[in-house]
């Protein structure tokens, strides 16, 4: 903690070492809203949000999930009606009515006249109405791993926000401590300068650092507002309470993703597609086997004249094969190649991209172990060395100051490492649905 270095020991303190009182009433309005924040924090750790219940809200009310929802609803009503017949025709008319001579106009003096009402149905070959029933379910299938790869990148989406919203707030925090410092710092100084303790371009550099802090707090500020306008987009109002936790360790060992990679949430879909694909090009094929209608007719003539029945089946003769049927077959089998060249290039993808994560994660590890059990210890002892010499006139406010950056900057290198930590964590364990 930077209150270390000014306020932590009271035989180090520099104000307490000159007999000074250790704030004026400014200083005590600062430590005064410290408290006052630090009140508020604990109050809201009650309701803090947490990763898991983020990413719960979110799969619950992203109007993307929903939209996702509908389109297999959608697809599956679909499938119910694939492979049915077509609906059968009703035809009403009127055959050889005679336009001219004495018997024009009339509908039972022409014995060739008659009024006629036919029922038609048109029937395709039953390999096409299986490579529908087969296409209908293969759209299914595809939107429910399409549904799995979305609800994996919702969570991704869901992950990364929260913790680029949870570092912001902890680099915050890191400014708010030292600001409370330097102001401590500030109120000293006018006593030691007149005191002969401390010089007096001492105060304009503890001035320089804050209006050097104060500004990173406010790119900070900016900073958190995008990241919590971001996760609001996914949790709501919840967005806006404190964020506690982490995403935890990896799901699977990176040796298990390797292994599992064929069950990425992106290769998924492939099988799905190529299902499909075949299904359209056993549906190409059925065209050239052609289809087949039936026809009944009543025919009704005069009273003097017999009604009449008649009764047809019509054939398609798909006698241009090499024009019209084998050029569709030849498509829909380019298109399962390309999937299938397809469904490759993105496993090769992913496999580089995993190894490529992988190695980053096991920089990132050891980074923050350095970091931890030596940067930070090295650059406090500096800054306490630097604070004693002080202390003792052996040395000037300005080393103090850049060791106490020093701090500063690798504290925020700790929680940029670890944000960069967690957001892989959380990439890592959205390739694969559980």
């Amino acid at each position: 903690m930077f209150i270390q270095f000014f306020g932590a020991h009271s035989e180090r303190h520099p104000v307490r070492a000159a007999g000074i009182p250790r704030a004026n009433t400014h200083g005590f309005r600062i430590r005064l809203g410290l408290m006052l924040a630090g009140a508020a924090l604990a109050a809201s750790q009650a309701h803090a949000l947490g990763l898991a219940e983020a990413l719960a809200i979110a799969e619950q009310q992203s109007p993307r999930a929903a939209a996702l929802r509908l389109q297999i609803e959608a697809a599956e009503s679909t499938q119910k009606a694939a492979g049915t017949l077509p609906d059968p025709k009703l035809a009403v008319g009127v055959e050889s009515l005679p336009i001219s001579g004495m018997d024009r106009w009339s509908l039972t003096r022409d014995s060739m006249t008659m009024q006629r009402i036919a029922l038609m149905q048109e029937v395709p070959n039953r390999a096409k109405r299986y490579a529908k029933v087969a296409s209908a379910q293969a759209r299914v299938e595809r939107e429910r791993a399409t549904q799995i790869l979305q609800r994996l990148q919702i969570r991704q989406e869901v992950g990364l926000a929260w913790v680029a919203a949870q570092a912001v707030e902890q680099r915050e925090q890191l400014l708010t401590e030292l600001l409370a410092e330097n102001q401590r710092l500030q109120d000293s100084l006018p006593a030691r300068v007149a005191g002969g303790t401390a010089q007096a371009n001492d105060l304009l550099a503890a001035q320089q650092e804050a209006l050097a802090l104060s500004d990173r707090r406010d790119d900070l500020r900016r900073d958190r507002s995008k990241a919590r306008s971001l996760l609001r987009r996914w949790v709501g109002s919840r967005a806006d309470e404190s964020l506690s936790g982490g995403p935890g360790a990896l799901t699977r060992s990176v040796e298990q993703l390797r292994a599992d990679l064929a069950h990425h949430a992106e290769l998924e879909l492939y099988p799905a597609m190529q299902r499909a694909a075949r299904a359209e090009s056993h549906e190409a094929q059925a065209e050239s086997r052609g289809d087949w209608s039936w026809e009944v007719a009543y025919n009704r003539r005069g009273r003097q004249w017999g009604d009449m029945v008649s009764f047809q089946v019509t054939f398609d003769l798909p006698w241009q094969k090499d024009r019209r049927q084998v050029p569709m077959i030849e498509a829909k089998q380019r298109e399962l190649e390309r999937l299938e060249a397809e469904q490759d290039d993105v496993a090769r993808r992913h496999l580089q991209e995993l190894d490529d994560n992988a190695a980053e994660l096991q920089a990132l590890q050891s980074q923050l172990e350095r970091l931890n059990s030596a940067g930070l210890r090295l650059a406090r002892e500096r800054a306490d060395l630097a604070l004693a010499n002080y202390r003792a006139a052996k040395g000037d406010l300005s080393a103090v100051l850049v060791t106490r950056a020093q701090v500063l900057e690798a504290r925020m290198r700790l929680i940029d490492l670890q944000a960069q930590h967690d957001s892989l964590v959380v990439r890592l364990n959205s390739l694969i649905a559980d």
